[in-house]
């Protein structure tokens, strides 16, 4: 049985890390070749030559195609061999596999499954990336030693930065507010509200709050490999949980997961915010991000460490697990073929 969803867009790469050279990257546990043509189209395919399989990665672009290192066997954009170096005849089964690709929000987006599909399927946007009243940074590509579902775990649990990121984006007041969810066609939302209470150590530092504030935490998981992070503070009393944001401080937390393989995944990460900034407060929110996120790093890969290690062990389950369980059907029904809706 397949143990990956196939037909979705995945997040492979950063777009400016797409060059007019040959780039290898593994996702879903197939390797894959991308350069950018002359006219800047990303080309993705198979990183195998089909005469002995050395990767085609190893060896040289000519114009726009691919010339294999070992016996300069050439592959034009769409897979198709146009040269054998000693011969004339060109067999039939010369051909590479490609990948549609597009590009939105900074990043390469691959498809992996049925080709025939892909146009059928929108990549994943935020409007709010786009708006000029926003600000985006990018932020890198962290990855880690554990499987995308485990961090997809993490993306949707709010409960965790109360214990993990007290530095960054928890303090102890949410300790114990309860956490909800509701699952949605293809999608998962976890959120809790904080009310009256003092700013998170990332919005006292940028957020110049001189009192307690209101504040929430909505995490949108996007099946299979997509979490959008939406939070954000107002002073309390301005009416943020009834809807009023027109006073408030709010951030959108993208990851965008690259599942490597069953052990590895990659997250590419950036920041969409409700305020301009300049270079350095740019540079320096994406340093305290880089610090909760290696925490998150640290902590998913002793867990995953551990769950080789105890592999028959029974966990317990507590009530801020519901999200993640729901998030693991959700990704097994996609699996399957079957609905999403909740």
């Amino acid at each position: 049985m397949e143990t990956y969803v196939l037909d979705t867009w995945y997040p492979l790469t950063w777009s400016r890390n797409v060059g007019r050279q040959l780039s290898a990257h593994r996702i879903v546990e197939r390797d894959v070749v991308l350069y950018r043509t002359e006219a800047g189209a990303v080309v993705a395919m198979e990183d195998a030559c089909p005469h002995r399989l050395l990767p085609l990665s190893m060896g040289k672009l000519k114009g726009d195609a691919i010339e294999c290192g070992y016996h300069g066997l050439t592959f034009d954009c769409s897979g198709r061999c146009t040269r054998v170096p000693g011969q004339d005849m060109i067999p039939g089964n010369a051909v590479v596999t490609t990948y549609p690709v597009k590009e939105n929000m900074g990043l390469v987006w691959i498809w992996m499954g049925d080709p025939s599909r892909a146009d059928s399927v929108p990549v994943f946007d935020l409007a709010q990336y786009h708006d000029p009243a926003w600000s985006a940074v990018e932020g890198d590509a962290l990855r880690i030693e554990a499987n995308y579902l485990n961090l997809a775990d993490n993306l949707c649990d709010p409960a965790h930065v109360s214990f993990v990121h007290l530095s960054t984006l928890g303090n102890a007041a949410s300790e114990d507010i309860p956490v909800h969810h509701e699952e949605l066609d293809g999608r998962i939302v976890t959120w809790r509200w904080i009310i009256d209470a003092p700013a998170i150590p990332l919005f006292a530092k940028y957020g110049n709050f001189s009192g307690n504030v209101d504040r929430w935490h909505y995490y949108h998981y996007h099946a299979p490999s997509i979490a959008i992070i939406d939070f954000g503070s107002a002073a309390t009393g301005t009416g943020a949980p009834e809807g009023r944001r027109d006073n408030c401080m709010q951030i959108y937390a993208c990851h965008f997961m690259t599942p490597v393989d069953r052990n590895t995944s990659i997250d590419h990460w950036l920041h969409v915010k409700n305020f301009t900034a300049d270079a350095d407060t740019n540079a320096a929110l994406s340093a305290d991000f880089r610090v909760a996120f290696a925490e998150d790093k640290a902590i998913l890969e002793a867990i995953e460490r551990n769950e080789k290690r105890f592999a028959t062990r029974k966990t317990i389950k507590i009530a801020i697990d519901a999200a993640p369980r729901r998030m693991r059907r959700m990704v097994d029904r996609m699996i399957e073929g079957a609905p999403t809706g909740g």
